[in-house]
């Protein structure tokens, strides 16, 4: 529909989701109702820095208004706050698009973790790109007035009072840009006030990088010679943080620069600024945060900005940081990029991979310090993004050894988390390897069989139940020259004295007559059935073959649509085990007994659940336990007493 054929005036409907999302910010107990500032005064930001990026090619756009800045005004004769900017401003369509649905802004995402989380808090609200909506923690009623940069570009008027519906009409504005007015509920009057506003601005926003201008108003002379004049005054910094010397920046000032890109109300736990003059000149400030975001997972997810020259060009930047460094925010400006560079020439640019080899030695100097420093905060580091920092030694392991250093995970020793430098501080002599377990929790894992020779020799075992964890473990291989090897695989070797060898081989002698008929009776499931020197107080266990994988991580792929074909495990026994002994006698003196591989059955399907994979029959599982304990009752029933 042409700008021309438009209404005069329309009414639109919220979507569902915006109704809800509003219903949330007016209804909720926040306690920080002043974040509003912050957040328009974020996208008025974000406004001109998309306008200066544009007019990089499309130097018409700024016209005869070069100035890029905001301007605050307050009115206390109609109660109202203006928020306005000079940047790239909306179109009719832009605004019923960008302010009545749910659009790019990510509130779905927002009322859904809110409502998991039981929480009415709304701190996380810039995180999910929804700030616009908080002038309704202050407001009753919002207009907006934009005008698109542009020859022939219309102005329109916004307005709603976040009862369901909102409308838009044509309106009167001579600039290009957009100017937010807040019709403030009476108990949020102090928001006009000069001293409040500065405060806020100085303590949220005072490193944008455009000039901030308050309205004020101040007053001269005495009696009938007393003026008050009015005017527009800075009053933020309006310098980039980044380029400053680290000597002259405090830890508060980095928090608030930190707390301006993010939106997070928590301080970041580390940071580290750096600036290279080598062959590339580039400087960069990055974070770590304390929490994850709602959508660290986000195949697109990345936090750092890029800017050239000091102008923004891009907002997660996925170039600069790999996938398993995207719980990192920050910036990067670089002198040697062109101003007009494109996604497809950062994929294809020598700048940005020697920017990026960079981001990735600093950040992970930046947790190695941090784990170093401060323990307790890297603890909760770890607890937030340990997964994601995993997925390196997966997906590039030329950062093994740098990665292996800053790993965690619980183990046998004791509750809690361990390094694996400490890990191999305290190994046994004797002991050539790191020992690890991959299950689903430290409650699966923990007394498994398969651990039973390794904690008999005093052997720690470290338990991974991340997902990743296995991937990860193959990409690492080893640490301080200590292979990883998995407590699951088939080629476990444990030191043996001369003795134990030959006790095994007459084992496995001895019982060959019966893990031959085993692997008869399971030639379905199995691939081999051998004798155990892991077991020392289970029955049996089933242990993985080369290439083989752990039954969590394939009931993970299944369970995400992946084509797994389940690998026949190895069945290993324990010849020291009074039920091996018995089945063996009971085998030996009558091979035709169908009790024999009714237990041979039940043994294999222990085996599974222990080591966590589902039952094929559970029904017969079932019935044979059934039957096992019907006859173990009837061998054990109590004497009757005689009758007198």
């Amino acid at each position: 529909m042409s700008v021309e054929s438009q209404p005069q005036r329309e009414t639109h409907a919220f979507q569902a989701e915006i109704n809800q999302l509003l219903s949330l910010v007016i209804n909720s107990l926040y306690s920080h109702k002043e974040i509003f500032l912050r957040e328009l005064v974020s996208n008025a930001s974000d406004a001109l820095d998309k306008l200066r990026f544009r007019t990089i090619t499309e130097t018409e756009l700024l016209g005869n208004e070069p100035e890029l800045e905001l301007r605050i005004t307050p009115n206390a004769a109609l109660g109202t706050l203006t928020i306005e900017d000079t940047g790239i401003g909306m179109t009719h369509d832009e605004l019923v698009k960008n302010l009545g649905t749910i659009a790019h802004s990510g509130s779905r995402e927002f009322i859904q973790t809110m409502a998991q989380k039981g929480q009415k808090d709304m701190q996380l609200i810039g995180q999910f790109g929804v700030g616009f909506y908080s002038a309704y923690l202050v407001a009753d009623r919002v207009e907006v007035v934009s005008r698109a940069a542009g020859a022939d570009q219309r102005a329109w008027r916004w307005t709603s009072e976040a009862h369901g519906t909102f409308t838009v009409e044509p309106a009167e504005r001579t600039s290009r840009g957009t100017a937010i007015t807040l019709h403030l509920k009476e108990d949020q009057k102090e928001f006009l006030e000069e001293w409040r506003l500065r405060t806020l601005i100085t303590q949220y926003s005072d490193y944008v990088g455009h000039p901030i201008k308050l309205q004020v108003a101040k007053t001269t002379g005495t009696g009938d010679d007393k003026k008050t004049e009015v005017s527009l005054e800075v009053v933020n910094k309006a310098s980039a943080l980044w380029q400053r010397s680290k000597s002259d920046i405090t830890d508060e000032q980095y928090t608030e620069f930190y707390k301006h890109l993010t939106h997070d109300f928590d301080a970041p736990l580390a940071w580290t600024h750096f600036k290279t003059d080598g062959q590339q000149q580039f400087t960069g400030l990055m974070f770590v945060p304390k929490h994850p975001p709602y959508d660290l997972n986000a195949q697109q997810q990345r936090g750092v900005r890029l800017f050239v020259k000091r102008v923004f060009i891009m907002d997660r930047c996925e170039e600069l940081v790999p996938q398993w460094l995207r719980f990192v925010r920050g910036v990067i400006d670089s002198d040697d990029l062109p101003l007009n560079v494109s996604r497809e020439m950062l994929q294809d640019s020598a700048v940005v991979r020697a920017i990026r080899k960079h981001v990735i030695k600093k950040s992970l100097e930046m947790l190695e310090k941090l784990a170093k420093d401060k323990p307790e905060d890297y603890r909760t580091f770890w607890q937030s993004f340990g997964t994601v920092l995993k997925e390196g030694l997966a997906t590039e392991t030329e950062h093994r050894e740098k990665l292996g250093v800053l790993l965690r995970y619980e183990s046998s020793r004791e509750e809690g988390l361990t390094s694996l430098t400490d890990y191999v501080s305290r190994m046994k002599e004797g002991q050539e390897a790191i020992y690890y377990v991959y299950g689903e929790s430290r409650k699966a894992v923990a007394d498994s069989p398969h651990l039973e020779a390794l904690k008999q020799r005093g052997y720690e075992v470290l338990f991974m139940t991340d997902p990743v964890d296995e991937w990860a473990a193959q990409g690492l291989r080893d640490f301080q020259e200590k292979p990883l090897v998995s407590a699951l695989n088939a080629d476990l070797k444990l030191q043996s004295t001369d003795e134990q060898k030959r006790e095994k081989e007459q084992q496995s002698e001895g019982f060959k007559a019966l893990t031959d008929k085993m692997k008869d009776v399971l030639s379905d499931t199995v691939r081999e059935v051998r004798v155990s020197d892991r077991l020392t107080e289970s029955p049996v266990c089933l242990v993985l073959p080369e290439g083989g994988s752990p039954a969590y991580l394939e009931k993970l792929l299944r369970e995400r649509g992946k084509g797994m074909p389940h690998m026949k495990r190895i069945l290993e026994v324990n010849p020291k085990h009074p039920v091996i002994e018995h089945l063996r006698a009971v085998y030996t003196s009558d091979p035709t007994a169908t009790q024999v591989g009714e237990w041979i059955e039940l043994l294999h399907d222990q085996a599974l659940l222990t080591e966590g994979s589902p039952l094929s029959d559970p029904n017969r599982f079932a019935k044979r336990m059934t039957a096992l304990l019907t006859q173990v009752a009837a061998h054990t029933a109590p004497a009757q007493p005689r009758a007198s």
